[in-house]
């Protein structure tokens, strides 16, 4: 089992930053790969980046690139996401996702944490 906690969330004006972090403990040693994912109200709830946890091999939305950094510290088990200029369509419940196998689905989810972007 791996358990994740998310952190950072809030209110920022568009243009702003934000920075999210994951927290990951159990069976961290199990894990492939991390990603944030957002949900927006009536959307689904879609990627918008993934690293793996050993190689560090990142991978963004395009909505996203150039704006959002996805980064792990392996000593201390945590992802991160480091979000700039920021836009309200950036506006969602954002979650910390691990998987556990190469191809197979992300199987472990954190509660989510609120990012609002204000025009």
């Amino acid at each position: 089992q791996v358990q994740l906690v998310e952190s950072g969330g809030g209110l920022v004006q568009a243009g702003g930053s934000l920075s999210l972090a994951c927290a990951a403990s159990g069976r961290t040693e199990s894990m492939y790969a991390l990603a944030w994912f957002r949900q927006a109200p009536g959307q689904e709830r879609k990627a918008v980046a993934r690293i793996t946890w050993t190689e560090g091999m990142t991978t963004y939305v395009d909505s996203v690139k150039g704006r959002f950094t996805i980064t792990r510290d392996n000593t201390k088990n945590t992802v991160n996401l480091q979000m700039n200029s920021l836009e309200p369509d950036d506006t969602a419940v954002y979650y910390c996702a691990a998987r556990t196998t190469i191809t197979g689905p992300f199987n472990y989810w954190g509660q989510g944490t609120q990012v609002t972007v204000s025009s």
